[in-house]
């Protein structure tokens, strides 16, 4: 029996789209609790459809190794952070700065104990990728990874939660109800395939009337633990 069954489940769910392919991976060293980051790792694959990205995967949001929570249903957390980044073909190496965003939103997990759900949309402290001062995507949505969606593992369910980039126009039409993130989703999805995040994009929807607008998200946020 694996000495990490979650592991091992996470990577089940990728081998029907990776087979054997070798992801770039990130390892913590360090567990949360000596100091170190929330997350035990994330991948990294390369992709060329529906247009060339990487796929990043974490690892640590839910029960890797042991059952250590009470809820049997959901294993840890209930989820796993993925994104997509729009990359050139003949790119050899992903970025790095997706798995410190990745471990960012973990961190305010942990210590809030509040989760996001499909639908959120959330504002960064400027462009999310870091060294990208001139990106126009400062926020984020999240919603269902379009190919890995829901998946059992020896601790209880795991959805992997897509983290998608977000213009602020884009935010300020998503912002304050999980119901208009998700429309906006659909709206964007024929020009994002699979979500793919673009940092150099602009704004796909115009700036929202000021009496569309919704207050800034609180209090929406589900706790665990």
């Amino acid at each position: 029996m694996s000495e990490a069954p979650g592991w091992a489940a996470i990577d089940g769910a990728l081998r029907p789209l990776y087979g054997d392919t070798e992801p770039v991976r990130w390892a913590n060293d360090q567990p949360w609790s000596g100091g170190g980051d929330p997350l035990d790792g994330v991948s990294a694959y390369p992709r060329l459809d529906p247009v060339p990205h990487w796929h990043y995967i974490s690892y640590g949001m839910t029960e890797l190794y042991e059952k250590e929570w009470d809820s049997q249903e959901v294993s840890g957390w209930g989820f796993e952070f993925t994104f997509r980044l729009l990359r050139d073909p003949g790119d050899t190496e992903p970025p790095r700065w997706p798995v410190t965003f990745a471990q960012n939103l973990a961190g305010y997990v942990f210590q809030s104990g509040k989760v996001f759900e499909p639908g959120q949309a959330i504002k960064a402290n400027g462009p999310i990728a870091e060294g990208h001062r001139d990106s126009a995507i400062h926020a984020v949505c999240f919603t269902a990874d379009p190919e890995l969606g829901t998946i059992d593992t020896p601790h209880g369910g795991v959805r992997f939660l897509q983290i998608v980039g977000l213009t602020m126009p884009e935010y300020r039409t998503a912002r304050g109800r999980r119901e208009r993130g998700l429309e906006l989703l659909n709206r964007l999805a024929p020009q994002l395939p699979l979500f793919v995040t673009d940092i150099r994009r602009g704004p796909l929807v115009p700036e929202p009337k000021p009496e569309a607008s919704w207050p800034r998200w609180g209090g929406g946020l589900r706790g665990r633990g």
